[in-house]
């Protein structure tokens, strides 16, 4: 019981190191949606007549250069969870024995693409007349569609992580306290051996006192 508290610790030392880098991937996927939503009301502000699509291109390259930005800081410790393409990244959750095996339990989660998202976004020229306004805005609004998506998912993937390790957290601090009981009841144990063993030590002391004055006592009785 004390190794498994032990190792249940170690597995929530990962899980946070985990959690903290889904966190951060979730606030730049979360931070590349609020730019790709100024995009598209860009975009759409684009299709007006009368409009300097010109100023409005210098915009979008602004807000795709801060999206690149953002995409490059989102990363914990070196662990880049949204600037490549999609991959399933198991985790360590916990440990578990029956029948005297023993093996770990995982869960899975999926990275995001976000760089993908900024490529595409950064690809749409409003002055550029081969393509329509029409389809340059329903291009952006599924990029933005992806964003959102992305940060939903790093979101539910963070939630998860907190609620294992809530759980750990409770689980080891239940074995603590059953591993505390049974040293105490050792203790306990122990201790009543012990005073025991004072009473038969104490009874012996008497019977040989008993045994010693009963030769004096005799001896008494011819005098």
């Amino acid at each position: 019981m004390s190794a498994d508290s032990g190792m249940f610790k170690a597995v929530n030392e990962g899980l946070t190191s985990t959690k903290n880098s889904v966190a951060t991937a979730r606030l730049g996927a979360e931070t590349v949606s609020d730019l790709a939503e100024q995009m598209v009301e860009r975009i759409a502000f684009a299709q007006g007549n009368g409009i300097n699509k010109e100023d409005v291109q210098s915009e979008l390259e602004a807000l795709a250069g801060r999206i690149q930005s953002t995409i490059d800081q989102a990363t914990f410790n070196g662990d880049d969870l949204v600037g490549a393409a999609s991959t399933s990244v198991s985790v360590v959750t916990g440990i578990t024995r029956s029948g005297g095996s023993f093996a770990t339990t995982t869960i899975s989660f999926d990275t995001v693409n976000l760089q993908s998202i900024h490529d595409n976004l950064a690809a749409i020229d409003v002055t550029d007349s081969g393509s329509t306004m029409e389809a340059k805005l329903q291009a952006a609004e599924t990029e933005l569609a992806l964003a959102v998506t992305a940060a939903s998912s790093l979101g539910v993937t963070e939630k998860t992580l907190e609620g294992q390790q809530m759980f750990l957290e409770s689980l080891t601090d239940t074995l603590d306290s059953g591993i505390s009981s049974m040293v105490d009841a050792n203790m306990e144990e122990e201790a009543a051996r012990l005073q025991a063993y004072q009473v038969q030590q104490q009874l012996a002391t008497q019977s040989l006192s008993i045994a010693n004055q009963a030769p004096q006592n005799i001896l008494s009785l011819f005098r």
